[in-house]
């Protein structure tokens, strides 16, 4: 049972954009008409568009990353897939990995750890497979809202994630959540360290975002 689900019905576009977080109307495709979606409309996307979306209350969701995002996302999925090819314990996956955490609801963590003990038995069977990571990492876009980041802890927590991390590459910082209300924030200084999820898996604040402050070298 998913977190919204005996919630009353959606009466006005102002409420609609209230639930989904405070998200901009931009990020809401008008095709199909909010509340209709389905988990078929994730995988066409309108119109052919090359973009992402995430399914929430029957309405697609645009996920708001772009180049900067995404190359902070791979280099930690990098360093997470090296740390599994000495300790195979599960797979990572990027920032287009289709997760369904409710009926209903489909997520797509930046990054996230699946356990081998929830994987899916066949990956290549289902697009928008039944699982909860182990491990949900955001990394914050400027479209990126507060209350939309609060919505998505809620629900992933409510669906089985054992770890969270929101990282803001513009404040600079890692939010490092254990359970819903218990989180710690670590700055430029701090080591993200993978707990009980990923035994003895570290990596630096600093580190992460000097991969999106490299610049090309002059030829």
């Amino acid at each position: 049972m998913s977190a919204t689900e005996f919630l009353p019905p959606v009466i006005s576009l102002a409420e609609l954009v209230r639930r989904l977080g405070d998200i901009p109307l931009e990020r809401i495709p008008a095709v199909p008409p909010p509340g209709s979606a389905t988990e078929a409309d994730v995988l066409r996307r309108p119109g052919g568009e090359k973009r992402v979306y995430e399914l929430v209350d029957g309405v697609l969701v645009e996920k708001a990353m772009g180049y900067y995002e995404s190359l902070l996302a791979v280099f930690l999925v990098g360093r997470i897939h090296a740390y599994l090819e000495a300790n195979p314990i599960g797979e990572v996956l990027g920032p287009d990995a289709t997760m369904r955490l409710f009926p209903g609801l489909v997520r797509i963590p930046d990054v996230s750890f699946v356990s081998w003990e929830r994987a899916p038995e066949d990956a290549a069977a289902e697009a928008i497979p039944d699982v909860a990571p182990d491990l949900a990492v955001e990394v914050i876009s400027r479209g990126n809202t507060p209350d939309e980041m609060e919505r998505k802890l809620s629900e992933y927590f409510a669906a089985g994630v054992r770890c969270a991390w929101l990282f803001d590459p513009r404040a600079r910082t890692v939010r490092v959540y254990n359970s819903r209300e218990s989180f710690t924030t670590l700055g430029e200084d701090g080591l993200v360290d993978g707990g009980e999820v990923l035994p003895g898996f570290q990596v630096s604040v600093a580190e992460w975002l000097a991969v999106g402050e490299r610049r090309k070298p002059r030829q």
